[in-house]
């Protein structure tokens, strides 16, 4: 009976091959163990971007964070700006003063010191008067006036 019914099973192993059911059998078996190969090199290939993927979602999060940041600081740094411009005028309004004093003090020195310079000026013509008038006597006192000058023979 075991002879029988391996007869049977070639008969209907040979029927299969003719029909082309086996060819078919084959090659959608075939064809699903490749699927199921690319469906495995896909998941490998996408735990391999897994931690690419997560560095770069990690990036842009750090990214974003440093961007509201930058925004922050420029928003404190206007409200500082904005708190301190009326001190900023008014450090600009003495500071303009101080420089005005100095340059009124300034202008009234260098008037002093033309004026110094005038008299001192005028001191040193005076005295230089004084000194040529008292040279001139002098003179005049050392040369006789009376009588006739000898002459030279």
């Amino acid at each position: 009976m075991n002879a029988l019914l391996e007869f049977g099973r070639k008969a209907m192993l040979y029927v299969r091959v003719l029909s082309g059911y086996e060819e078919r059998r084959i090659r959608s078996y075939r064809l699903q163990l490749q699927k199921h190969l690319q469906q495995a090199e896909e998941r490998k290939v996408a735990l391999r971007k897994m931690p690419e993927q997560m560095i770069l979602s990690q990036v842009r999060r750090m990214v974003e964070e440093m961007q509201a940041l930058n925004k922050k600081l420029e928003e404190t740094e206007a409200a500082i700006d904005k708190y301190f411009k009326p001190l900023d005028k008014e450090a600009e309004i003495v500071m303009k003063m101080q420089l005005e004093g100095e340059e009124k003090a300034m202008r009234e020195m260098v008037k002093t010191m033309q004026s110094q310079a005038l008299l001192e000026k005028t001191e040193a013509e005076r005295l230089a008067n004084v000194t040529n008038s008292e040279a001139n006597q002098h003179v005049q006192e050392k040369v006789p006036t009376s009588g006739p000058l000898p002459r030279l023979k």
